[in-house]
């Protein structure tokens, strides 16, 4: 069993090194949208078909679409007080809550109660690129303002809907006009409905630029997280970025009893983040609760006269309060704490037993970097 789970912990690793750098067997790398595609089905914003692909040309629903859109401004997690009624969805639909959330964020226009939302139906390219326009804080411009930009870059502009006219056009301003490589003359394309390489371009976009001028709800949510926990003095923020540096020390709480006499090399462990990893300002850097894993790679029992013992454990991935699972490379030197008469005792008389109790403590000491964003708990892979 040891030696299964083992294998099932280098397996994680392994896949999740495979996964950030080629994530759909359909989607190339020199495919136009494939940083794009990669970058969010990593964060889990997009996922493909049970069959591995991503099927970039098919289409994508209104559902769909309000789902990874909230999940792109990792707001999944957000609670809504006042939900309003459709006619054609209940509570019970799946994606009633990114519905939702997307109506409280200004995403979409929110409607009198009643009406239909429909879900299944495709969303456009000017539905979709509204609802990243709206996700961000801009500059008010006139629909002549917007023509005018819109007709010097693409040939439709005139079948434009009025409706989309303004966001169509601040969506050239901002450089989010998401156009499909092309031997034609751009075109706007804003009725026809958007491909799911074209969602993942917009929803890239909107992530970007929503990081510098969220909408002032967006705002409010995405404020850097604080809390009370462990204060990882040497951590550094940067905007809404953290990074736990390389050699930074965090306490571990272990799920289960380790000793130098009875464990053995190899042997796995899982413990916990009991506290919130914070940093000076007290912004949440790890939340309390994230789970860690990893094995015991050296293990000495303590022998009279011969040697005190060894316990170091190396710890090789985190899951966090997102399901994210990741890198989070440490290795804990299981040490007593001796006042200066028991360091000399231990030097001439060996034979020193290590061990951690169930919920005792190890420290770990990061040999990678870990950087964070703040605004949502995410951690950034290099």
């Amino acid at each position: 069993m040891k030696k299964l789970l083992k294998g099932v912990l280098f397996t994680v690793i392994a896949v999740l090194t495979v996964t950030a750098a080629n994530a759909f067997p359909d989607v190339s790398d020199d495919y136009w949208a494939a940083s794009q595609i990669n970058l969010l089905a990593e964060q889990g914003v997009i996922v493909g078909y049970p069959d591995g692909t991503f099927k970039p040309d098919e289409n994508v629903t209104r559902a769909e679409f309000a789902s990874m859109a909230i999940k792109a401004l990792g707001q999944q997690n957000t609670k809504i007080v006042q939900p309003v009624d459709f006619s054609d969805i209940t509570r019970e639909y799946w994606a009633y809550d990114a519905i939702q959330k997307a109506l409280y964020f200004d995403l979409i226009s929110s409607p009198k109660n009643g009406e239909p939302f429909r879900p299944d139906d495709s969303v456009s390219r000017a539905e979709s690129l509204s609802v990243a326009v709206n996700a961000l804080t801009t500059e008010e411009i006139s629909v002549q303002k917007a023509k005018e930009v819109l007709s010097k870059a693409y040939v439709d502009t005139h079948t434009i809907p009025e409706w989309f006219i303004i966001p169509a056009g601040k969506a050239e301003i901002l450089g989010m006009m998401v156009i499909m490589p092309t031997k034609d003359k751009a075109k706007v394309e804003a009725e026809r409905p958007a491909t799911r390489a074209e969602v993942a371009a917009i929803l890239f976009k909107m992530m970007e630029q929503a990081k510098l001028n969220p909408n002032a709800k967006l705002a409010e949510a995405m404020r850097k997280k604080t809390g009370e926990g462990f204060v990882v003095e040497s951590a550094t923020v940067q905007g809404s970025i953290g990074t736990i540096p390389a050699g930074a020390v965090v306490p571990v709480e272990l799920t289960e009893y380790i000793s130098s006499q009875t464990s053995e090399a190899g042997d796995l462990y899982l413990g916990r983040a009991a506290q919130n990893y914070v940093t000076k300002d007290k912004f949440i850097l790890v939340k309390e609760g994230a789970t860690l894993k990893g094995q015991l790679v050296d293990v000495r029992p303590g022998k009279w006269f011969v040697r005190n013992g060894v316990l170091i454990l190396d710890n090789a991935l985190i899951t966090t309060e997102n399901d994210q699972t990741v890198k989070f490379s440490g290795v804990a030197d299981v040490k007593k704490h001796r006042n200066w008469f028991m360091k000399f005792v231990r030097f001439c008389f060996k034979g020193e037993k290590l061990e951690v109790q169930a919920e005792g403590f190890v420290n770990l000491k990061l040999l990678k970097p870990v950087v964070v964003d703040l605004t949502n708990g995410w951690i950034i892979e290099e």
